[in-house]
């Protein structure tokens, strides 16, 4: 007897089941090796929009929409929220209370993502512009934000409010281009793979820069796409 997936999951599916299992891989990791860990949160990001482009090209299944969906919640509500609090606790005393607001701020950031996401959803999933801040820019932000190396745990609560509360703002957000999306996405790829500890320092440094102007370039586009983003 054949499973019930057989015939039944795309190209494009793959990739976003992709996604979720590497999602698990960042909560597993965070406790044991942060900066890994924002990596493959990174990772997830390029997932993210390697399933479109696969969509695109060989057609989406009739479950694509939602396994999508359902893997977002894994990979930028679950994973950047342990993040998060993973940080905190890491530089807090148990029961000092930023400890507590790191959790309470990890809550909140789950919550915004996984109703945002049931917003995108239901009303904006054939627009081509959002209502709040999308859940990948939210993610990334953060997880390039660790990697750089702020992880103050009063400015990890802080990051963790100010997206949340982004995530579920009346603010319209447009879709990226194609080309724009492609710029970011190797900017992306390059702060993933030039970090990696086993690098040379030259390198390393490289991959430092292409992290800050990751960081810069995820923003920037929160901060002035909703006004300044040519149409």
């Amino acid at each position: 007897m054949l499973p019930r997936a057989i015939g039944r999951v795309g190209a494009a599916d793959v990739v976003t089941l992709a996604n979720a299992g590497v999602a698990l891989g960042v909560v597993v990791l965070v406790p044991v090796d942060v900066e890994m860990a924002v990596r493959l949160l990174l990772v997830c990001g390029v997932l993210d929009a390697l399933d479109g482009v696969v969509a695109r090209a060989r057609g989406a299944s009739a479950i694509g929409h939602h396994l999508d969906a359902l893997a977002d919640v894994a990979a930028f509500g679950i994973a950047p929220a342990a993040v998060g609090v993973q940080v905190v606790l890491m530089g807090t005393a148990p029961g000092a209370p930023v400890a507590v607001a790191g959790w309470a701020a990890g809550a909140a950031y789950v919550i915004a993502a996984v109703l945002r996401l049931a917003l995108y959803a239901t009303y904006d999933a054939d627009r081509s512009h959002t209502e709040g801040a999308q859940t990948t820019l939210a993610a990334t932000i953060l997880a390039a934000g660790v990697l750089i190396g702020f992880t103050a745990p009063v400015v990890i609560v802080g990051t963790l409010v100010v997206l949340a509360v982004l995530m579920l703002a009346p603010v319209r957000y447009p879709d990226l281009h194609a080309h724009d999306a492609v710029i970011m996405g190797g900017v992306q790829v390059a702060a993933i793979v030039l970090t990696l500890p086993w690098l040379s320092s030259g390198l390393q440094t490289m991959g430092e820069g292409f992290t800050y102007g990751l960081l810069f370039l995820a923003l920037g586009y929160l901060c002035l796409s909703p006004r300044l983003y040519w149409g």
